[in-house]
């Protein structure tokens, strides 16, 4: 049987090179390790974001503008849906007890983030104030200088059979 073996790299797109470079490495402090000048005059270039994973990202002078609300999260998390086929959120998965760490070091730079660190759970409300058993994943949200809205990640528990409880759901059907 033929697997993967995780994400080598998620391409996105910016809207000024310098400005995501100053981003990603002094606030997110993930080394950019190769620099792509491309023939149309675009470039790629990669940070490292840890755990052999890469997020890279492309820049055309001429690159259509940012849609938010279609191809980017408007507002999260009063309004979270994009588009289909865009992509939502990037989520990089920290140790839970740097979470607060990385909460801190978005206020410094004054990113804009969640207030405080978001714990998801299964209750209707999917989110708890306070951490309990039943909180899978902890989260910190916030948004890169294009719009791109990201996560900090830190799962909290093993994942078993109970954790697949709904049926999948499609517009045949709903």
């Amino acid at each position: 049987m033929t697997r993967t073996r995780g994400i080598n790299h998620v391409a996105l797109v910016c809207r000024d090179m310098k400005q995501t470079v100053d981003f990603y490495t002094r606030v997110l402090e993930m080394p950019l390790f190769k620099t792509v000048q491309l023939p149309d005059g675009g470039q790629h270039f990669f940070f490292d974001c840890g755990g052999g994973a890469s997020v890279a990202f492309f820049w055309w002078k001429d690159a259509p503008p940012a849609a938010p609300g279609i191809a980017s999260v408007e507002h999260f998390p009063m309004k979270p849906k994009t588009a289909i086929g865009s992509m939502n959120h990037l989520a990089f998965d920290v140790e839970q007890d740097q979470l607060e760490a990385m909460l801190a070091r978005l206020k410094d730079a004054g990113v804009p983030h969640t207030p405080v660190v978001v714990n998801h759970d299964d209750s209707p409300q999917g989110v708890a104030a306070e951490m309990h058993e039943g909180v899978f994943v902890r989260s910190v949200y916030f948004t890169d200088p294009n719009g791109i809205m990201m996560e900090f990640a830190s799962t909290t528990k093993e994942f078993g059979p109970d954790d697949i409880a709904h049926e999948p759901a499609s517009l045949e059907t709903a």
